[in-house]
């Protein structure tokens, strides 16, 4: 969108061919079945993610090279091998870049970097099965240029694990905190009850037997005593991370302006001049509150008739 306006403002396209191109931003159509939604990072500032799942391999890799092409990077999920062999081939093809996580992957061209944003996501996991989902969440946050750390494997059958990544995640300056949990799915209770940051709770699909496939994990989040955990579906790494996004760069938004305030406040302040330390003087000594200044006025004596000079007068008999 700024190179759009940077032509228009220079003339090289008239305000008709900058509005087609805008549409066209907005929406992009592929051979009459995908619908790419090319102006939802405008909007929300969180990209589209193309779900492989239900995709065949050469579909889904032709959608993510296309979002690469149009704004500089394309995201998928949940790919398989298949998925992920064919998206090499096709990035490849088009010289891009291709950055792997465990089931997920951003397509980048050449030279593209998102805009940096001075927001920082913590990630913490209960065991290392978590990891596929959080990597989903992780993914979103890098792609929106925020900070992220992710810390595995702390759940609470050990708790001695847990407490020295979640005070170093604190120490890091971390604004909102995921915490991705399978099987009983305690731990977000846990850390939403001990910090005072935004904790949102990522019920993921591991156990065993009854509620193993994620309900007990999402029953568990949503009937925690700690208040203030917001809880997303089971396996939402991509809703996680982008709740994520929207609160860490708020707060990032929320410290810029403060900087910004505070600046231009130092700025047009007037120069103070020294205070005045010197006790006050008996007549700026103000009365205590409620008490009316009922100093007495000096009298002033009557004077004397001075006698007249010369000889007393003398008394008539």
């Amino acid at each position: 969108m700024r190179d759009i306006l940077r032509r228009l403002v220079a003339g090289e396209l008239s305000e008709d061919e900058a509005l087609a191109e805008l549409r066209r931003i907005q929406l992009e159509e592929l051979g009459g079945r995908a619908r790419l939604d090319l102006g939802r990072y405008m909007r929300r500032g969180i990209p589209e993610v193309v779900l492989a799942t239900g995709k065949s391999a050469a579909e889904a890799a032709r959608l993510a090279v296309v979002m690469a092409e149009q704004q500089g990077q394309g995201l998928i999920s949940r790919m398989t091998g298949a998925h992920r062999d064919s998206l090499a081939s096709a990035a490849n093809s088009e010289h891009m870049t291709v950055v792997n996580y465990h089931s997920s992957a951003r397509v980048l061209r050449d030279g593209f970097a998102p805009e940096v944003i001075a927001g920082k996501v913590g990630i913490l996991t209960a065991g290392t099965s978590d990891l596929p989902v959080a990597d989903e969440c992780r993914m979103v946050v890098e792609a929106c240029g925020l900070e992220v750390r992710l810390e595995s494997d702390l759940g609470v059958a050990g708790l001695h694990r847990f407490v020295a990544p979640l005070a170093a995640t604190l120490e890091w300056g971390a604004d909102v905190i995921v915490v991705a949990a399978g099987m009983d799915g305690v731990l977000p209770g846990l850390v939403a009850g001990l910090i005072d940051l935004p904790v949102i709770g990522l019920p993921v699909s591991t156990g065993y037997g009854r509620g193993g496939a994620g309900e007990a994990a999402l029953t568990t989040m949503l009937q925690s005593c700690s208040t203030g955990l917001v809880v997303v579906n089971i396996d939402n790494g991509i809703g996680a991370g982008a709740a994520a996004v929207l609160m860490a760069a708020r707060a990032a938004q929320g410290r810029r302006r403060g900087r910004s305030t505070a600046t231009t406040a130092n700025a047009i302040a007037p120069t103070r001049s020294k205070p005045n330390t010197a006790a006050a003087m008996a007549r700026e000594a103000s009365a205590p509150p409620g008490i009316a200044k009922t100093r007495p006025k000096a009298r002033i004596a009557p004077s004397k008739m001075t006698s007249s000079h010369g000889k007393p007068r003398r008394r008539r008999p």
